[in-house]
C-alpha cells in the first residue's frame, strides 16, 4: 500500500489528524493497535477548549457536541469551606465545553467512512522504517498477514507507550519528565454531578474533584497514594469520602450509584523535545503527557495536530516546507506553557507527601490570593480555557 501520510494511533490526535487531511484531499491511512470497540470504550477526559471545538466545528464532525455539549462559563476552586469561582465569561469572555473524549473519538470513527479516511484496526507488531529517508515505511500485522504502507511521512499519534518516539536514535532524543508521589482515585458513574460546575478541592484530606460528563453521568477524583489498589475502595468507601469531600460545598448532595468504571491513574509531566526527526512527526500523547488538573491532554493533542496538519498541506498544495521545519519549535512553545500550567495547579490543589506546615501555608496563602485577585483569576482563567494557538 502506498499513501502521503501514514498515522500511527486512532486517538483523538491521530483522528482530528485523518480528518483534516483528507478534507483537503492529502491521502492518510491511520493504523491502531487495538479494536474499535476498545479504542471507543476508553474513559478520558471531558472539558474541551475552544481549539478542540473549533477543529470538530471545522470538520463539521459536531452534530453530538451541539446538541449534549455543556457549555461551561466558570469552574471553582475549592479550600475548607470556602469556593473561589472563576467566572471565565467574565474575566476573558471565553468557555469550556464538557463532552467526554469517549464521545469526541466515537465521532470522528464514526464520520470517517463517508470521508475516505482509511483506520487499519488491530493492526498488530507496527514498526517504523526509514524515518530518515525520502520514503519511510510503515509495516504491521493483519489477521496475522504482513503489511507494508510506503509513504512519505509518518504523524506518530499514538501515545506515550507507542512505537512511533521509540523509533527516534536515542541521542537525538530530548526529555523531560516528573512524576508525581500520588494517583486519581476516579469513578465514573450514571448520576447527576453535585453541582452544576466543576469543584477542584484541596483539604485537609488531599485533593478532589467534582466534574461531570452530562447532567446525568458524573466523574469524581480522589488524590490517593501511588501505594493504594483499586480493591482497597469499595464503591461505599469511594461515595463516602466523597460525601465528605463535597458536602460543604456542593449544591447538591454527592448522588450514589452503580459504578461504570473506577480506576487509578498516576500522574506525570512529560515533554519530548524531539517532536521531528526526519520524516517522523510526533502529536499528542507521543509526545507529551500533563497532570490531568489542568485538562491539556486532549486539547495540546488538538493543537499539535492543527499544526501539523497546516504543514503538510502547505507541503503538498503549495510545495511550501516552511510550516514543517517549524513545527516542532511552534508546537513546544504551546506545549510548556500547558505544562507549567498544569503542574502549578497541581502543586496548588494536592497535599504532596514531603510538604510540612510550611508549604501548607504556602498553599494557604496562595488560595487565599487567588480569592481576592482578580489579576489571578484572570491568569488562571485565560490558562484553563486555553492560550491561543
Amino acid at each position: 500500500m502506498k499513501t502521503q501520510v501514514a498515522i500511527i494511533g486512532a486517538g483523538p490526535a491521530g483522528l482530528l489528524l485523518g480528518h483534516l487531511l483528507r478534507a483537503e484531499g492529502v491521502g492518510c491511512v491511520i493504523l491502531e493497535r487495538q479494536s474499535r470497540d476498545y479504542v471507543e470504550s476508553r474513559i478520558r477526559a471531558g472539558v474541551l477548549e475552544t481549539v478542540t471545538t473549533d477543529l470538530l466545528h471545522r470538520l463539521g464532525i459536531d452534530e453530538r457536541l451541539n446538541s449534549e455539549g455543556m457549555v461551561e462559563h466558570g469552574f471553582n476552586i475549592a479550600t475548607g469551606n470556602t469556593m473561589i469561582r472563576v467566572d471565565l465569561k467574565k474575566l476573558i469572555g471565553r468557555h469550556v465545553t464538557i463532552y467526554g473524549q469517549t464521545e469526541v473519538t466515537r465521532d470522528l470513527i464514526a464520520a470517517a467512512p463517508e470521508r475516505a479516511l482509511d483506520i487499519v484496526f488491530e493492526a498488530k507488531q507496527v514498526a517504523l522504517h526509514g524515518i530518515d529517508d525520502a520514503a519511510p515505511q510503515v509495516t504491521y500485522e493483519k489477521d496475522g498477514v504482513s503489511k507494508r504502507i510506503d509513504c512519505d511521512f509518518i504523524a506518530g499519534c499514538d501515545g506515550f507507550h507507542g512505537p512511533s518516539r521509540k523509533s527516534i536514535p536515542a541521542a537525538y532524543v530530548r526529555e523531560f519528565e516528573r512524576e508525581y508521589p500520588f494517583g486519581w482515585l476516579g469513578i465514573l458513574a450514571n448520576v447527576p454531578p453535585c453541582h452544576d460546575e466543576l469543584i477542584y478541592s484541596n483539604s485537609d484530606r488531599g485533593f478532589a474533584l467534582a466534574s461531570m460528563r452530562s447532567p446525568t453521568r458524573s466523574r469524581y477524583y480522589i488524590q490517593v497514594p501511588l501505594t493504594e489498589r483499586v480493591e482497597d475502595w469499595p464503591e461505599d468507601r469511594i461515595w463516602d469520602e466523597l460525601a465528605s469531600r463535597f458536602a460543604p460545598l456542593a449544591s447538591r448532595p454527592v448522588a450514589r450509584g452503580p459504578a461504570l468504571e473506577i480506576s487509578i491513574a498516576p500522574l506525570r509531566s512529560y515533554v519530548c523535545d524531539t517532536m521531528r526527526h526526519g520524516r517522523l512527526f510526533l502529536a499528542g500523547d507521543a509526545a507529551h503527557i500533563v497532570p490531568p488538573t489542568g485538562a491539556k491532554g486532549l486539547n495540546l493533542a488538538a493543537s499539535d495536530v492543527t499544526y501539523l496538519a497546516d504543514a503538510l498541506i502547505a507541503h503538498y498544495r503549495h510545495d511550501d516546507e516552511r510550516l514543517l521545519e517549524k513545527y516542532e519549535a511552534k508546537a513546544l512553545a504551546r506545549i510548556w506553557k500547558a505544562e507549567r500550567f498544569s503542574w502549578s495547579l497541581t502543586r496548588l490543589m494536592h497535599r504532596f507527601p514531603d510538604d510540612g506546615a510550611f508549604e501548607r501555608r504556602m498553599q494557604m496563602a496562595e488560595l487565599d490570593y487567588l480569592a481576592e485577585s482578580e489579576a489571578m483569576q484572570t491568569a488562571i482563567a485565560e490558562n484553563y480555557v486555553g492560550l491561543p494557538l
